[in-house]
């Protein structure tokens, strides 16, 4: 009977293993856009789309700017105090729509309670609600007679009679707070949703050289300074576009 020969031991693989292929090169992703979005009408002229912008910031939500041109109908009437109300600026985030500033500033401070756009205190949540309500709804004599111009400058302005109570009131608002919770902002140390609210009066009373006192005047130095508003402003000075009756050499 033949006898089977021994079966070969099976070759034993390297230990090194062959090289990788080198993978592809990642292309960069590309950034993601945000969630929300804000529509504004004009940097220069919309006092009501500074104070949207403003509060997004200062709630640190990221959005696009969704820009409407001067010639824009519903934007221009807006803007010459002829519309039934303010639609700009508007909000939309996560599904949601939001106009009018006062309600965007309480749809952020529901959202990012952290950003603190209220003061944390009762008494002063209050107090600040309160005056951004009046903020919101009154001064049409101020409005009326110094529209925002952020690339102008009026120096001999003369201030209509029917303003003077309003800016009054302004310095009367302004002066409470300060002398009542240390300043430099509103509210204290910390700026907040009536930061934002008084911020384009403040445009105001410098572009027409409006005569306040010492403590006024000072809060208008820390609201100029805002990083934010400086951007703004830089931006506003860059758009081409003017309209005549905002723009007229008073």
């Amino acid at each position: 009977m033949p006898v089977a020969s021994p079966a070969k031991p099976a070759a034993r693989k390297s230990a090194k293993a062959a090289p990788a292929a080198p993978s592809p090169a990642r292309k960069p992703r590309a950034s993601a856009p945000a969630a929300a979005t804000l529509t504004l009408s004009s940097k220069n002229y919309s006092s009501w789309s500074l104070r949207g912008w403003l509060l997004a910031r200062f709630a640190g939500l990221p959005f696009d700017e969704v820009m409407l041109p001067n010639d824009d109908e519903s934007a221009r009437k807006e803007l010459l105090l002829l519309a039934p109300s303010i639609l700009v600026p508007c909000l939309r985030h996560e599904g949601v729509t939001v106009w009018n500033t006062v309600a965007i500033a309480e749809y952020l401070a529901e959202t990012f309670p952290k950003a603190g756009l209220w003061p944390s205190d009762r008494g002063a949540r209050a107090h600040a609600r309160a005056i951004c309500g009046e903020m919101n709804s009154g001064f049409a004599n101020l409005r009326a007679s110094l529209p925002m111009n952020l690339k102008g400058h009026f120096p001999r302005h003369k201030i209509w009679a029917g303003a003077k109570p309003d800016i009054e009131r302004i310095s009367e608002i302004w002066s409470e707070c300060l002398a009542r919770y240390g300043g430099p902002f509103l509210f204290g140390k910390k700026r907040c949703a009536a930061d934002a609210m008084f911020a384009p009066v403040v445009t105001r009373f410098l572009t027409y050289d409006v005569p306040v006192n010492a403590a006024c005047l000072a809060y208008c130095e820390t609201i100029m300074a805002m990083p934010e508003l400086q951007a703004w402003i830089a931006a506003a000075r860059l758009e081409p576009d003017e309209i005549e009756q905002l723009d007229m050499d008073f």
